[in-house]
């Protein structure tokens, strides 16, 4: 049995593969026939123009579920292994509810372009990226608090060192947005897709693509933080026919 084989880890591969996979394409759909340049664009806007919008779309639509599908087993595996800890119980309710948010806001990104609705957009984005944060700093704490009996130290340490790597590119890309749109170096950058290395605000350009990118793979990371945790867990459907309960 492969290792991804093992328990529900499929889950956790399975969004990480195949959102990243979502963003490579789209990228390289996109250069490929000159929508966008080669240097670092923004995440958006390699699913901008058809056809790579159509895929950007159709992808990270299933990234939401997959997203939906391993926090909801995640919150299953910390209830069933806490089940008496009310501190634990309830801050899991919080990060399953935050999950389910970052995940509607990862649709919305993908169904509401930022070229064609730019404030639907950067909503979408505020709450995957802003929402999906929290979600990961709740995770991190469960992980404290519930060592040395379920999670070792060091996932604690990994998921809390990702945790404070998705929180600087947070920084890093919103610092950098709000000079570039500050309306020092022109107006309607919403809609440019290329950019000149001379131009005025590049430099701040580059700095926020590349921290949306940054940030993006931070989630990614985290997630892979999943799947030892997910080796553990079995699916079993349970049947119940005229009071009696069959296993399968």
């Amino acid at each position: 049995m492969w290792w991804f084989q093992q328990g529900l880890s499929i889950l956790p591969v399975a969004l990480v593969v195949w959102s990243a996979a979502s963003f490579v394409f789209s990228y390289i759909t996109a250069i490929v026939l000159h929508h966008v340049d080669p240097l670092v664009p923004y995440i958006s806007d390699t699913g901008t123009i058809p056809p790579e919008r159509c895929l950007f779309g159709i992808m990270l639509n299933i990234s939401a579920c997959l997203g939906m599908a391993t926090m909801y087993v995640r919150y299953k595996q910390v209830y069933a292994l806490n089940p008496e800890k009310s501190k634990i119980i309830k801050l899991n309710k919080i990060g399953l509810t935050l999950g389910l948010m970052s995940c509607f806001g990862l649709c919305i990104i993908a169904n509401f372009q930022k070229c064609i609705l730019y404030y639907i957009h950067v909503l979408g984005a505020c709450l995957t990226f802003g929402v999906g944060a929290i979600y990961m700093l709740v995770q991190t704490v469960l992980s404290y608090l519930m060592q040395p009996e379920v999670h070792s130290k060091d996932i604690f340490w990994i998921r809390l060192t990702v945790f404070l790597w998705c929180c600087s590119s947070i920084v890093s890309m919103f610092v950098s947005s709000v000079v570039l749109y500050s309306g020092l170096y022109g107006m309607n950058l919403v809609q440019k897709l290329h950019w000149d290395p001379q131009e005025k605000g590049y430099t701040a350009h580059i700095i926020s693509t590349v921290s949306e990118w940054s940030l993006a793979f931070s989630f990614l990371s985290f997630f892979l933080t999943y799947i030892r945790d997910f080796q553990k867990i079995s699916l079993r459907a349970v049947v119940s026919l005229h009071g009696q309960t069959l296993y399968n």
